[in-house]
């Protein structure tokens, strides 16, 4: 069920489900889109400051947006992104992880220029299958309401 701006809590926590991260969809990333060694190859890896083929901090952006998107967290019309204001990446995602996210709505409230919406602010953080943070954002978007005002 999609949630309106009126359904929001600040404070809560919504929760995703789990993706897998393979070596082979880590690599496929990295060719289209992050093309460094430490992603490509797992010999030239070794020799990186990360010691093994870990994923892009993109991936692992990409992979947020989608368990923000088929988590709890159902927004009516959709994610519509109006600001980045954070992006972190404290640890790496290495082949073998399997990542979760929550989001919490820290902030809400109506649109100044468009009262039919309302803009609200999230912090989503993605963790592996150990608890440890691997990605944190911080975002404004966009949500429609449920009650629209008269003229």
């Amino acid at each position: 069920m999609p949630l309106y701006l009126e359904d929001l809590v600040v404070g809560k926590l919504y929760g995703s489900d789990e993706v897998l991260v393979s070596d082979e969809s880590i690599v496929e990333f990295a060719r289209s889109y992050d093309p460094q060694p430490f992603h490509l190859d797992a010999e030239a890896a070794k020799r990186s400051v990360f010691g093994e083929l870990v994923a892009s901090g993109w991936q692992t952006a990409a992979l947020t947006m989608r368990l923000r998107v088929t988590g709890e967290l159902k927004l009516a019309g959709g994610w519509i992104g109006l600001a980045v204001e954070e992006l972190k990446w404290p640890n790496p995602v290495r082949p073998g992880d399997r990542l979760r996210a929550t989001t919490e709505v820290i902030e809400k409230r109506v649109s100044s220029s468009r009262p039919d919406r309302g803009v609200i602010k999230v912090r989503t953080t993605t963790y592996n299958q150990r608890d440890d943070v691997v990605f944190i954002t911080q975002s404004v978007q966009l949500v429609l309401r449920r009650e629209i005002p008269s003229p």
